[in-house]
């Protein structure tokens, strides 16, 4: 199994250990994200120290508000690295306005930029900003493969999959009262669905109230095989070969 979203730098030191849980419970590859340089450098010394650990490498836009020429380029040298996969998390978010939105705007449109031009993927937060988000995401080339992560905006949801872009389920998808969350799940093609954790939050409903880890994954991807009416196992395996797919694992 693998976790296509998880913020290893963020699990209070204990990334080590988290993993060796992982993979107790199946879970053999792992997406670790980083959200501002700092973040970023941390997730390749993870990449680099531990197997079946990847490099989703970017500048949320929470962080927006302080980023500029220096840092995309410095990021760029990063996204060299031969772990790293995917420009991200990157994206905009209404719902916080913690930078502004025009700087919000301007950095996403800057990484799906460097996106394109490294012929990596895209992984995409979007919050209370689907108008938007969608507005600059049809503009780029058919061949970018776009993830909307943490896939929660059910007004991405008829562009999404008009584009076929990759869509990644987090443990919100397993809360009870995510019914319309779990309906869009089954309409998604099976070749276009990802599972996350996001860790260290949103712990899926067993484990709720918890600290998330990539182990977790699993119950998200239970709650998925339950709505789109397939076994874990079948769910597993296409999974597995979406992620290859997405973030083009070796």
């Amino acid at each position: 199994m693998v976790d296509t979203h998880a913020h290893l730098d963020a699990l209070d030191g204990d990334a080590a250990g988290a993993l060796a849980r992982a993979r107790a419970a199946g879970v053999v590859r792992v997406m670790g994200v980083g959200t501002n340089l700092d973040s970023c450098r941390a997730t390749l010394g993870l990449a680099d120290e531990e197997e079946g650990v990847f490099a989703v490498l970017g500048l949320h836009p929470h962080e927006a508000g302080g980023v500029g020429l220096d840092e995309l380029a410095a990021l760029e040298e990063l996204l060299a690295h031969p772990k790293a996969v995917a420009v991200g998390e990157t994206g905009l978010d209404y719902y916080r306005d913690y930078a502004p939105r025009d700087r919000q705007e301007a950095i996403f449109r800057s990484q799906c930029d460097l996106a394109v031009r490294t012929g990596k993927a895209l992984v995409v937060h979007s919050r209370a900003a689907d108008e938007d988000t969608a507005g600059v995401l049809v503009t780029l080339p058919p061949e970018t493969r776009v993830v909307l992560h943490c896939f929660s905006s059910l007004g991405l949801l008829e562009p999404a999959l008009e584009h076929r872009w990759f869509v990644s389920f987090a443990g919100s998808v397993t809360y009870p009262n995510a019914t319309e969350l779990r309906a869009a799940a089954a309409r998604f093609p099976a070749d276009r669905l990802l599972a996350e954790t996001d860790s260290p939050y949103l712990a899926p409903q067993p484990v709720r109230g918890r600290r998330n880890e990539p182990a977790n994954v699993v119950h998200t991807l239970a709650a998925l095989a339950e709505a789109r009416g397939v076994s874990p196992g079948e769910l597993e395996q296409a999974i597995e070969a979406n992620a290859a797919a997405a973030f083009a694992l070796p």
